[in-house]
C-alpha cells in the first residue's frame, strides 16, 4: 500500500479511537451527537474533506449516522456496548470474521474484472516485472489493480476492509507469486473465466 493510501488508512483508525475516548471521557452512548467535522478536524489535524470522508466510512460500517441539518450521531446497536463495538472495531465473532474476508475477496475479483477492460499490455508488463523483482503482498498487489479499476467506491470499500481484514489477523495461506503472473496473464487475455478460475480456486469460491 502507498504512502497516501496508508496516511488515509491511519485516518479512520484515529477517528475510532478518538470516538472510543470521547465514549469513555464523556459518557457518550447511542443516540448521542458527535462533535462537528471542524472540531474533528482540529483534534486531529487533518483537513475537512478527509474528515469528511472517513465519516462517511463509518457511516457505511453502521458506527453512525449523520440526520440533514442535525449533525451526526452514534447509532444504537440494539443493547451491545458501543465502546466495546468500535474498539473491536465490531468485528470479532467469526461469522463478522468471515463476512469482511468473503466480501474483500469479492470486491477484489470484481475489481479485476473492471481492470480487465481498463488495463493496457504497458501496465500488464510492468506489473509483471514489478512482481518478477520482489516478493509482493496481496495488498500490494490488489492496490495496484484497484487504481487500474479507477473505481472510487470500489477503493473506498476495499481500503476499509483490507484495513479490518488485517487488524483481525485472520489465518489464511500467502498469495505466491505465480499467482499474481497468472491472474496478469487471464487480465493480458481478457478472459473472465480464467480469471475466476485462478481467484476462485485460490479463495476456495464456490
Amino acid at each position: 500500500m502507498n504512502e497516501s493510501s496508508s496516511k488515509e488508512s491511519k485516518l479512520y483508525v484515529d477517528i475510532v479511537n478518538h470516538l472510543r475516548e470521547m465514549i469513555d471521557q464523556n459518557g457518550l452512548k447511542p443516540g448521542d451527537k458527535l462533535p462537528s467535522e471542524r472540531v474533528l478536524s482540529e483534534t486531529l489535524g487533518a483537513g475537512r474533506s478527509s474528515i469528511r470522508e472517513a465519516l462517511r466510512a463509518l457511516e457505511l460500517l453502521g458506527l453512525i449516522e449523520t440526520r440533514k441539518g442535525e449533525g451526526t450521531f452514534l447509532r444504537d446497536f440494539q443493547g451491545h456496548k458501543l465502546v466495546e463495538l468500535i474498539s473491536t472495531f465490531i468485528l470479532q465473532n467469526d461469522k463478522a470474521k468471515q463476512d469482511v474476508l468473503e466480501t474483500k475477496n469479492y470486491i477484489q475479483l470484481n475489481a479485476l474484472y473492471i481492470a480487465m477492460e481498463k488495463i493496457t499490455a504497458d501496465e500488464i508488463e510492468y506489473l509483471k516485472q514489478w512482481v518478477k523483482v520482489q516478493e509482493r503482498s496481496e495488498s500490494e498487489f490488489f492496490f495496484q489493480l484497484i487504481k487500474i479499476a479507477d473505481n472510487f467506491l470500489v477503493h473506498r470499500l476495499w481500503t476499509i476492509l483490507n484495513d479490518y481484514y488485517h487488524s483481525l489477523k485472520i489465518p489464511t495461506k500467502g498469495w505466491r507469486r505465480e499467482d499474481f503472473l497468472l491472474l496478469l496473464d487471464a487480465l493480458h487475455d481478457k478472459n473472465q473465466m480464467k480469471l475466476w478460475s485462478v481467484y476462485s480456486i485460490y479463495n476456495n469460491f464456490k
